[in-house]
Formats: structure tokens, sequence, C-alpha cells
């Protein structure tokens, strides 16, 4: 689809439903909705992010799922939220209170559903939300309940200090570490 800029900024603070239940392997977590998802109605739905792709290389969906399927995660055990709900043209619109207040709406909703894994998709958020200056890409030590931590690399194509193939090799750590588990 294409949106002209003014159908974009249009999409502006919109929400975009989460795709999840309780009891997933792996629940997913953005920072926040670009333009594009906040159009759509549908995650990473920019062209050139790379969470799509780099799912499907990581071994999480057995063929590449462009945005608009992506209720089809739930058959596979996965599910996407987002750190702060509201839409934004860039995660640098955020305040820190922003952050904050979703990360602890955040831990309200995993209480509430109890994935086995939260994975933020973006180590500065995860950072910035949980109040972990020192975290790293990779599992973390906090747990919110029973729900292990792992923080990704942002798959936003600005993000280039990871290729998309690196990026493939964390997500499929945290593939084997969620589907290792009984």
């Amino acid at each position: 689809m294409r949106f002209t800029p003014e159908e974009l900024e249009a999409a502006r603070d919109r929400l975009v439903p989460d795709v999840a239940a309780s009891g997933l392997r792996v629940l997913f977590c953005g920072i926040n909705p670009g333009l594009m998802t906040a159009a759509t109605g549908h995650h990473f739905a920019r062209p050139g992010n790379r969470f799509w792709p780099v799912l499907h290389a990581a071994g999480f969906t057995p063929r590449l799922l462009l945005p608009a399927e992506q209720r089809e995660l739930l058959d596979h055990g996965c599910g996407i939220t987002n750190v702060v709900a509201r839409a934004t043209a860039r995660a640098d619109e955020l305040s820190a209170e922003e952050y904050r207040e979703g990360g602890r709406l955040l831990a309200e909703k995993v209480d509430l559903l109890r994935p086995q894994w939260l994975a933020v998709a973006g180590v500065t958020a995860y950072r910035v939300a949980f109040g972990d200056k020192h975290a790293r890409i990779g599992p973390q030590e906090r747990t919110l309940g029973t729900t292990r931590i792992w923080a990704l690399p942002n798959p936003s194509g600005l993000n280039a200090h990871w290729t998309a193939a690196t990026m493939a090799e964390e997500y499929g750590r945290l593939r084997a570490a969620a589907f290792a588990e009984s």
C-alpha cells in the first residue's frame, strides 16, 4: 500500500492492537508503532523493516509472513506488542516517562498473558523502560514473574549496526531457548 505524507501523518498517535494470547512461547515487543504500522494496522509494516524476514530466517515461521498475516504468528506460539502504544514517525519522539510508563504497562500485560519469553526488539528501549542501563543484547537476569526477558536488536532498517544475517542469528538464539523448553 502507498500512503501520502498526509495519510501517514493522520496515523500519528493511533494505537495498533496487540497480536497476543495467553501462554505464548515468545511475545515480541517493538518500541512503538511507526506511522506505516498505524496506517495499516499491521506491526512492523514499514518497507525496509527487517522483522518479518529475520523472524523467518531465525526459524520462527516456516515461510516469510507479510505484515498483513501477523495473526498467523499465534499459530507458531508467538505474538507482538509494543513498549509504548502510540504511533510516532520516530522512536526519538518518545519521552523517557513514556518508556517507563510503557514498561509498567508491559509488566502488567506480561503478568496477564504469561508468555515464556518477552523479547524486546530494541535494547535501548528495554534499558529505559525497565531502568536497566547496563542491559546488553541477549537474555536478561530480570524476569517478570515467570517470564524471562531477551533484549533483541531493533529490526528497523535504520539500525545499521546489525545486518539481517546477524540479527537472524540472535533471534535464532532466542528461538532455540524458547522452543527447547517444554
